[in-house]
């Protein structure tokens, strides 16, 4: 069965790596990987490719950037096209971008079965421009392979049926777990004296009262111990255009994966608006300050090492303290969380097929 795989953005390629790994491992499932180009610059895309040993993309739509509508439709044109010209049996999409929900919509549309891994997350805050591809995506799905009990709970309230939902761990977890002796022998810096920082969401950075809030934060935070921030190319220009002040914190360009890995397992505290960066972090036993006010992923709470602050100055400080004064533990991991994920997606994918 030929199987088309749909990669975009920054966090679908530690997700479709282990996959496209496993499934060159069969004699039975043939590979096409399909790099819509949402993310589409070395620094965001090409070194991820490389460090994560996945191939050349066999199709690369070059969609670039643009509005969520200019986007989505230039993906869902030239993906059609790939579809009618491959003709294959499934599509597996991974992760909530916009790649996703739009091969998603296209697939479906031509009967052709979709499965979606990391299906099940919800904020429930429809704000959130994932959120929407996350819905659109689960109710189209054919197979839903989550990453938590939680999930799973989240598809069958929706109405979705029972048979279709699989749970299979974090690939994630996966890459993260191949990785991390690798990511290790870097040594970019001294262990546990620094906090390291990501902020990218619109809600975060779009806003200058929230915004400003947060680097306030990071500021005071700069006064006990260096501040890392490689900073996403959206989130430079606003904090230029908003005219805003960055006094102590180190900033520097979006990093690859095993550098950012190697930040992440020695910081001492991550601050952060990503969902794979909670997950991540919990693996990794780091304090998690997640500078959000809901999560799709609360099992890195309960599980993991995710602490809920919100962009409040006052709720993020109030944190930092308590992490740094030893007030705070980590739980878990999480059920599944063990490196094998990838295995068993394409053992269901074997086994319907069969």
């Amino acid at each position: 069965m030929k199987v088309l795989n749909v990669v975009g953005a920054r966090p679908n390629f530690m997700k479709v790596a282990p996959i496209v790994e496993e499934m060159k491992k069969t004699t039975d499932l043939t590979g096409i990987l399909v790099h819509t180009g949402q993310h589409y610059d070395d620094g965001m895309s090409d070194v991820f490719f490389r460090e994560l040993g996945i191939p050349a993309p066999d199709v690369h739509l070059g969609v670039g950037s643009g509005t969520h509508a200019e986007q989505t439709a230039r993906i869902m044109m030239g993906f059609e096209k790939v579809c009618e010209r491959e003709k294959p049996g499934m599509v597996l999409v991974v992760g909530d971008v916009n790649s996703t929900m739009a091969c998603t919509i296209v697939a479906a549309k031509l009967l052709i079965p979709v499965a979606h891994v990391e299906a099940g997350l919800r904020s429930f805050d429809r704000t959130m421009p994932e959120e929407i591809n996350r819905l659109v995506t689960d109710a189209l799905a054919e197979l839903l392979f989550t990453t938590s009990r939680d999930a799973g709970d989240n598809l069958r309230r929706e109405g979705v049926d029972p048979r279709k939902i699989h749970f299979v761990g974090n690939v994630m977890i996966d890459t993260l777990l191949k990785h991390r002796t690798k990511a290790a022998e870097l040594q970019v810096e001294k262990p546990k004296q620094y906090a390291l920082v990501t902020l990218h969401r619109p809600s975060n950075v779009d806003d200058p009262g929230v915004l400003g809030d947060i680097l306030s934060a990071l500021e005071e935070i700069s006064k006990s111990i260096p501040v890392i921030f490689p900073i996403h190319p959206r989130t430079a220009k606003r904090v230029s255009e908003f005219g805003l002040s960055m006094n102590g914190i180190r900033i520097m360009d979006p990093l690859g994966y095993l550098e950012f890995l190697n930040l992440m397992s020695t910081a001492a505290v991550v601050l952060t608006d990503s969902g794979g960066l909670q997950e991540e972090t919990t693996i990794l036993g780091v304090p998690c300050l997640t500078l959000r006010y809901n999560t799709e992923r609360p099992v890195t709470i309960t599980d993991g090492t995710n602490i809920m602050v919100g962009p409040d100055k006052g709720r993020i400080l109030e944190a930092f303290r308590r992490v740094t004064n030893g007030d705070w533990r980590p739980a878990g991991p999480p059920e599944y969380w063990d490196g094998h994920a990838a295995e068993r997606i394409i053992r269901v994918i074997r086994a319907i097929r069969g």
